[in-house]
């Protein structure tokens, strides 16, 4: 599991990082909302936990901007601020669940396993969709404008992929880790020929363009 972590202060971002790889977890840290912000854009996350108070941009602010980029995902808020109308300010910002500081790691620990579960349970979509793009989880049938296209096993998972994270920046690494299930190999553009399969069988003969290049980054699927 992929985690952001946005925390100003060094000694509670060093704590959770000890205990999240300690349980086996994947953990990002940025130290101000900005950067959050930018490592948020720039690859998918399974679970979000970001500070209030953070330099740049809070962590209300923040999660507002989150709860806007889509797809969406698990949210927690730190605060040493623990008023009922502090905590409203975040519920209506989009946060799934607040944590006061000082907080165990125990107890964190048990909130992102709790919010992951009922993510994982509720809010994987049937259809997903992009412009006149439509990919079937059920059936695993794709089609765009209402006609059927043709993928292979492979194609159709780097799709899923992407279109799972419309509108973010999908690094190489991510695709070959989420897609591939392999660390990424440097030397092989075998990302780069599927996606160029892909545009030949989704792009190529429709508008607007759904997949684009993004330069020493990665992919974003987008209407534009």
């Amino acid at each position: 599991m992929k985690i952001l972590l946005v925390e100003d202060d060094p000694h509670v971002a060093s704590f959770v990082r000890k205990g999240f790889e300690h349980e086996g977890y994947e953990l990002t840290i940025a130290y101000d909302g900005r950067s959050g912000w930018s490592l948020y854009q720039q690859q998918p996350y399974d679970m979000v936990i970001l500070d209030v108070n953070l330099p740049y941009l809070n962590g209300v602010e923040l999660c507002h901007r989150i709860r806007g980029a889509g797809p969406r995902v698990p949210v927690l808020l730190l605060t040493a601020l623990d008023s009922l109308a502090d905590k409203e300010i975040g519920f209506e910002a989009g946060a799934d669940d607040y944590l006061v500081k000082p907080f165990a790691f125990r107890e964190l620990l048990l909130r992102v396993r709790a919010l992951t579960k009922r993510y994982a349970e509720t809010s994987t979509p049937q259809l997903l969709q992009l412009a006149d793009l439509q990919l079937n989880l059920d059936s695993k049938i794709v089609t765009r404008a209402g006609q059927r296209i043709d993928l292979t096993s492979r194609e159709y998972s780097l799709l899923e992929h992407l279109l799972l994270n419309q509108g973010r920046i999908v690094s190489r690494v991510d695709i070959a880790e989420r897609v591939w299930e392999v660390d990424f190999d440097t030397t092989t553009n075998i990302i780069d020929v599927y996606v160029g399969y892909l545009r030949k069988k989704i792009d190529r003969d429709y508008s607007p363009k759904l997949i684009h290049t993004v330069v020493g980054m990665g992919y974003v699927m987008r209407a534009e």
